[in-house]
């Protein structure tokens, strides 16, 4: 029984992990659709969100039927709440992919992004796909170094993000209000995604101190 019981919170993490595989897929399918135009990759994003919150609600019944089965104390407990607060972070960054490729599909067959950012946001893009794949290996293995690195990485995406921004509001701007919106909320999504994966970290720098967290260093 408590073999089961073990195979049970194994599972727990290799299902929070295989999340982090999805998420950080759709991230770079919708850049690369928000980049490209691209109608038929935008719907497969949107379309894949629904595997997603399919997998939320797996780890979240599993989290807790071991809560009411086998009423875990100290470190399981802790592993049990901890995941069930994870998976909620991933499923909103899965999310915010998500609406980036709803962007791309408004704006379909142009380009929603002005050929003068497209570099800035290939970049954000890719560093918050990585940043969320980081992840997968930060649940997996508890590492706290890696946990480290994601709120360093996330301080770069911050800066790309405030350098949209400066582009964007700068008086010799010309691409136009629509143009900006786009990479407005763009830029928020990515920011905000990149927020919930350094929640993440902390979740497990949590799950392995035992301590809360408001940074780590």
């Amino acid at each position: 029984m408590r073999d089961a019981y073990h195979d049970q919170l194994d599972e727990l993490t290799n299902e929070l992990v295989e999340l982090t595989r999805l998420v950080a897929g759709a991230i770079g399918r919708a850049t690369q659709a928000l980049l490209d135009a691209d109608l038929e990759l935008a719907q497969r994003v949107i379309s894949s969100d629904a595997d997603i919150d399919a997998m939320y609600v797996g780890v979240e019944q599993l989290a807790f039927d071991l809560l009411a089965r086998q009423q875990p104390v100290a470190g399981d407990l802790r592993v049990i709440v901890t995941g069930l607060r994870i998976v909620a972070d991933l499923e909103r960054a899965g999310d915010y992919a998500m609406h980036v490729a709803e962007v791309a599909r408004r704006r379909h067959p142009s380009s929603a992004v002005p050929p003068e950012l497209r570099g800035t946001v290939l970049e954000l893009g890719q560093l918050v796909q990585r940043i969320v794949t980081k992840t997968g290996s930060v649940i997996a293995a508890r590492d706290l170094k890696l946990a480290t690195e994601i709120e360093r990485d996330d301080d770069v995406i911050d800066a790309l993000h405030k350098q949209l921004f400066s582009i964007l509001l700068d008086e010799d701007w010309t691409g136009g209000v629509e143009a900006a919106v786009d990479v407005i909320l763009c830029g928020r999504y990515y920011e905000r995604c990149a927020d919930h994966a350094v929640s993440v970290a902390r979740r497990v720098a949590y799950l392995v101190t035992g301590e809360r967290v408001q940074a780590l260093t």
